[in-house]
């Protein structure tokens, strides 16, 4: 089978097409990675439930807004790169 040029892999080990919202991707994973083992440690770690409730939804809405507030940076500054090319140096 031929590779096409556009392929996202690469010879070594698995890479990812360039893209302004790879560091979002890999925070996002990171993210979901901590809340799976807090999920899994945080039956045990506290007896009541509301306390493991509000220990869930606190991070998972601090995880949220990181990733609302890093995709809006990263948009912001599309944008004005993007407005920067169009008037070009005059």
């Amino acid at each position: 089978m031929k590779k096409e040029a556009s392929s996202v892999t690469g010879r070594k080990g698995m890479t990812v097409a360039p893209s302004p919202f790879n560091e979002v991707k890999l925070d996002l994973g990171v993210i979901l990675t901590v809340g799976l083992v807090l999920l899994l440690v945080q039956g045990k770690a506290l007896d009541s439930l509301l306390a493991q409730l509000l220990v869930l939804a606190s991070y998972g809405l601090l995880g949220m807004l990181w990733i609302v507030v890093r995709t809006r940076r990263i948009m912001a500054r599309l944008a004005r790169d993007r407005e920067q090319s169009s008037h070009g140096p005059q």
